[in-house]
């Protein structure tokens, strides 16, 4: 077995602070599937993949985990006959790692792993490996217990186990955790991470099937940027914390703008390519302004057309004299703007082949390199989009000041970037109860004997009492890019913003959520996006399900002619509906 270096700081006890030490007390609650020490599981259909052109080649892709059967977890007492009850649990062994980015809440997750596997048979060891994936590879862990965790319970941060590389990918990755998994004696592996590590996680589970690695392969979703999101993943851990985070800094730069009343500030938020949390935190402060990078690439808008709008922006609000406001950036803004990314391919590809930055712009197609040199300097070596936006709105801005066309003051800009400083946030209550009980189901998914499944729970918005708890192998989730299918899911919140945006710009409607909060008027509140759509996705398939069935005992032998007659026509009428919904060319319509 591993073991842990002799200088390694991980699992070594926080000095807590008085605040610290009240949260590390609270102790989540369970939703009622997960009480006890049953495991009652009733499994459904196969899920379909999310893309439905692409279920042909997933389907060989993954012929060993593929199409497996929806698992969906009940109380001890519910009166389901054909459920499975699992009364017996030997002792485990079970391995967990984070990878990729680090999001509050993440501790969570292994205290209620932890919990579980203990709470299920007192014998089995949850074993953590350290610095991420890297630790994975050299078996370096660290057994998991009650001591270790008493000053990570409810607090931020992966400092516990650590993390390092965010991938298990190549061919000599997969061999080295497969060849961990047997050397530790591993009844399964739980991966705790974002879209690139529960695709990474999908591929292992299939390869470890494949070899008949007795191992199974369990994938949490946990990241901040929320772009791991479909009908069966509501949010993502950490999500929330980071949302509520930013919002209170946004909110205090858009009361400083109130104030001064000569500032413009373009503030860039985490999210590659998701604009997620910018529309969030948007939805929470009320900011003058966000761009979206959804919206950005379905409008095919070039840089000169995003500096168009915020300077009509700026010009409309300085004729009301407003000469301040606040503009949202997500991270990921450049690669949705083509002409930028198309210019950062090329760039990238010239840098791999050693091409120096002084010698760029000579290598560059002519197109390209005409966009590299309008560029600032400043920019050429990292594109920092804040700035750019700032500095081509400033350089417009002044030209209609000297045309006459702009009546307003100088425009000044001030730029910021709110992304690191809330990563290793207190996570919000939200996020404390919501990893913690994903934490459960990765036991009960492990008790079932699923390999190649994701934990979920639904129903997200209700108290924690109603969550439900319903996995999917994740082929049928983490098939589609991640900006398309998620912003698909946002219509909801994103129309309120559109409903909103006009009144955005220029009443200067801000609103403070405050610092978060454990307890209190804040405590209790979840992501906006979360509770204005309708995602019960799972309860409107069984409401479905009931309906079909009221109709196979209306419909039997000996109904009237009418009766029959009207069933068959609208079955007919709505199953060819749900053909040409179903289909490939259908589904390449969808529209933001």
């Amino acid at each position: 077995m591993g073991s842990v270096a002799m200088d390694s700081d991980y699992g070594v006890p926080r000095e807590l602070s008085a605040l610290q030490k009240a949260r590390a007390l609270y102790r989540p609650d369970l939703p009622p599937c997960l009480q006890g020490t049953t495991v009652k599981v009733e499994y459904g259909d196969a899920a379909i993949a999310a893309d439905v052109a692409g279920a042909h080649v997933i389907s060989h892709a993954f012929p060993h985990t593929y199409g497996q059967p929806l698992a969906h977890f009940l109380r001890k007492t519910a009166a389901v006959p054909d459920a499975t009850v699992i009364t017996e649990h030997p002792v485990v062994r079970v391995g967990v790692v984070f990878s990729g980015r680090q999001s509050p809440g993440g501790h969570n997750v292994i205290w209620g792993l932890h919990d579980a596997i203990k709470a299920h048979n007192a014998n089995s060891k949850l074993i953590g490996f350290l610095g991420g994936t890297d630790g994975l590879f050299a078996q370096k862990t660290l057994e998991i217990s009650d001591e270790v965790l008493s000053s990570y319970k409810n607090q931020g941060g992966y400092d516990l186990l650590g993390r390092t590389r965010d991938q298990i990918r190549t061919t000599e990755q997969v061999n080295a955790a497969m060849t961990a998994c047997q050397a530790l004696k591993l009844d399964a592996l739980v991966i705790i991470g974002g879209v690139t590590s529960n695709t990474d996680a999908a591929q292992l589970a299939e390869t470890f099937a494949e070899s008949k690695c007795s191992t199974k392969v369990v994938g949490v979703p946990v990241t901040l940027n929320g772009d791991l999101k479909n009908q069966f993943v509501e949010t993502t851990v950490g999500f929330d914390t980071i949302c509520k985070v930013n919002s209170q800094l946004i909110s205090n730069v858009c009361t400083d703008a109130l104030s001064a009343e000569k500032y413009y500030y373009f503030v860039r938020l985490m999210g590659r390519k998701a604009s997620h949390v910018a529309l969030e935190c948007a939805l929470q402060s009320h900011p003058n302004m966000v761009i979206l990078g959804e919206e950005v690439a379905a409008s095919k808008l070039t840089i000169f057309d995003i500096t168009k709008q915020i300077c009509d922006a700026v010009q409309a609000r300085a004729e009301k004299d407003k000469n301040h406001g606040v503009v949202l950036i997500p991270e990921g803004l450049v690669e949705s703007i083509p002409e930028l990314y198309a210019l950062l391919q090329e760039i990238h590809g010239l840098h791999d082949k050693g091409v120096s930055v002084e010698n760029i712009s000579s290598h560059l197609s002519p197109w390209a390199s005409a966009l590299f040199e309008f560029l600032p300097p400043f920019i050429r070596k990292q594109i920092e989009t804040e700035k750019l936006l700032a500095q081509l709105v400033e350089a417009e801005m002044n030209k209609r000041l000297k045309e006459g066309t702009y009546k307003g003051k100088k425009f000044n800009a001030i730029c910021h970037f709110f992304g690191y400083q809330a990563r290793g946030a207190l996570p919000s209550k939200f996020d404390c109860d919501y990893a913690y009980v994903l934490g459960h189901v990765c036991y009960h998914i492990l008790a079932a004997g699923l390999n190649g499944y994701m934990a979920t729970v639904t129903n997200l918005r209700s108290p924690v009492n109603k969550w439900k708890c319903v996995h999917d192998d994740r082929k049928a989730m983490v098939t589609r890019t991640s900006c398309q299918s998620n912003w698909e899911a946002c219509c909801s919140h994103g129309e309120l913003l559109r409903q909103n945006s006009s009144s955005f710009l220029m009443e200067d409607i801000y609103r403070n959520p405050g610092p978060l909060q454990f307890e209190g008027p804040g405590g209790e509140t979840k992501p906006i996006s979360l509770c204005v759509e309708d995602r019960d996705y799972m309860g409107r398939i069984k409401q479905l399900q009931e309906y079909l069935e009221k109709v196979k005992s209306i419909v039997k032998p000996g109904c009237s002619q009418d009766v029959l007659k009207a069933a068959l026509s609208a079955m007919a009428s709505v199953t060819e509906m749900l053909t040409i919904m179903s289909s490939p060319s259908f589904s390449g319509q969808a529209t933001i």
